[in-house]
C-alpha cells in the first residue's frame, strides 16, 4: 500500500459526489460578485468550505479480520447497549453499540467497519433531529447495512441523517464483498454512524474519543483486548 506523502496530505482529494455542489457554490459566488464585490469573497469562502466538506482523504486500515474499525470521522457519543433498528434484522435483544457523531467539519465519507459481505441493506424515512442525541438513532432518517464478517459474525452499520442532513448516499449494494475500510456511503451535511457489535464484544473506544474512519479500532471480535478505561486530559 502506498503511504500518503506530504503533498497528498495537504492537497486532499475531493469525493466526486461533491463536485456538483462545489460548482454551484462557485457559480453563486460569481453571481453575487456582480452585485457587490465583497459578496464574491464570501461566496468563495463558502466554496472553499464545500471543498473541505467533501474531502476524501486516504486512510490506512489494519489488515486483521478480527478488528472492527470506525466507519466515520467524529466523536464517540455512546458505547452502551441498544436494541438495533428492526430493518437490520439483528434481533430484538440489546447489542453493544458505538455511536459516532460527525459535525459539519468532519469527513463525511463513511467506510465499512469490517471485512465481509453486505447481507442486507435498508432505508428508513424519518425525522432530522440533532444526531448527537441518542433518540436520533430511533427517530431519524437512516440507512442500514447488515454485514456478514469474514470471521462469521454479524455486525450492523447505520448511517443516520442529522439536523441539517437531507441526503444519505450509498456506494454499495446487497451482496457486495467489502474490504475493511472500504467506502460505503456519504451523508450530507452533519450526521451520525452507529455500529452494532455482536453480543459479548466489548467496545475499545471511550465516550468523547475522536475517531478516524477506516483507522480507529472500535472492537476486537475475538476479545483479544480488554475493555479500555480512560480519562479526559
Amino acid at each position: 500500500m502506498a503511504v500518503p506523502g506530504t503533498f497528498s496530505s495537504i492537497l486532499f482529494p475531493v469525493h466526486r459526489s461533491g463536485w456538483p455542489f462545489v460548482a454551484v457554490f462557485f457559480l453563486v459566488a460569481v453571481l453575487l460578485g456582480w452585485l457587490w464585490q465583497p459578496l464574491f469573497w464570501l461566496g468563495l469562502l463558502a466554496t472553499a468550505w464545500c471543498l473541505y466538506f467533501f474531502r476524501d482523504p486516504l486512510r490506512v486500515t489494519p489488515d486483521d479480520p478480527a478488528l472492527i474499525v470506525s466507519p466515520a470521522d467524529g466523536v464517540v457519543v455512546t458505547t452502551s447497549e441498544r436494541i438495533p433498528p428492526p430493518e437490520l434484522e439483528l434481533g430484538q435483544r440489546p447489542l453493544p453499540c458505538v455511536g459516532i457523531f460527525m459535525n459539519v467539519f468532519d469527513v463525511h465519507v463513511n467506510r465499512t467497519p469490517a471485512v465481509g459481505v453486505v447481507a442486507h441493506r435498508a432505508y428508513h424515512a424519518g425525522k432530522f433531529l440533532n444526531a448527537s442525541f441518542d433518540k436520533s438513532s430511533d427517530e431519524n432518517e437512516r440507512q442500514s447495512f447488515k454485514i456478514h464478517t469474514a470471521s462469521g459474525r454479524e455486525i450492523g452499520l447505520v448511517q443516520i441523517a442529522g439536523l441539517v442532513a437531507r441526503r444519505i448516499i450509498a456506494f454499495v449494494e446487497e451482496g457486495a464483498n467489502l474490504a475493511a475500510g472500504e467506502r460505503v456511503g456519504l451523508i450530507r451535511f452533519g450526521s451520525r454512524c452507529d455500529v452494532y457489535l455482536p453480543e459479548g464484544v466489548e467496545p475499545l473506544v471511550l465516550v468523547g474519543q475522536r475517531t478516524l474512519a477506516g483507522e480507529t479500532v472500535l472492537a476486537d471480535l475475538f476479545g483479544n483486548q480488554p475493555k479500555r478505561q480512560g480519562r479526559a486530559n
